[in-house]
């Protein structure tokens, strides 16, 4: 396994929740309009029932979304 980039981002998908982003990003729409973060590190949902799209809102817990944190299969 190699070391992340120092400079670039991390992304670390949590068992049963979000996707983690750190480092150095930009988060664009489809349109290439910027999405301010306002931090340096986001929770992006990934269960797509988030009133705050694209970022978390918990509500991963409410509904029991379910999803491991490694590649499914491995």
């Amino acid at each position: 396994m190699s070391s992340p980039d120092p400079t670039g981002a991390v992304v670390t998908p949590c068992e049963d929740g979000p996707l983690l982003l750190r480092g150095n990003f930009t988060l664009v729409t489809q349109d290439g309009e910027t999405i301010e973060p306002g931090r340096a590190t986001v929770a992006l949902c990934r269960c797509g029932k988030s009133a705050i799209k694209p970022f978390c809102d918990g509500t991963h817990k409410v509904i029991g979304f379910r999803a491991p944190s490694s590649r499914a299969g491995s």
